[in-house]
């Protein structure tokens, strides 16, 4: 059975390599996560920018939708309506 030497200059050798790139490595590792954690913080904010520019749209072209945001988030009534408000 052979006998497996380790010699001090190998082990010397991996220390080194550890101690130069694991550093590196665990910032690699934050820095993937932080880029992941943006790209869908930018994905949303994309779809929620879509909604915003469909809303403003329809707000500039359909006179009724504007009527009918006015009413419900404003409380506007047309002239002779008496406003009921319902607590729920």
């Amino acid at each position: 059975m052979a006998k497996i030497r380790i010699r001090p200059l190998y082990i010397g050798i991996v220390f080194v390599f550890i101690v130069v790139f694991l550093p590196g490595f665990a910032k690699f590792m934050d820095l993937r996560s932080k880029n992941i954690a943006l790209e869908e913080k930018i994905e949303r904010l994309e779809q929620e920018n879509t909604t915003l520019c469909k809303e403003k749209k329809k707000l500039e072209e359909d006179i009724e939708y504007v009527e009918k945001v006015a009413r419900d988030s404003m409380g506007v009534t047309r002239e002779g309506e008496i406003p009921i408000k319902i607590e729920q």
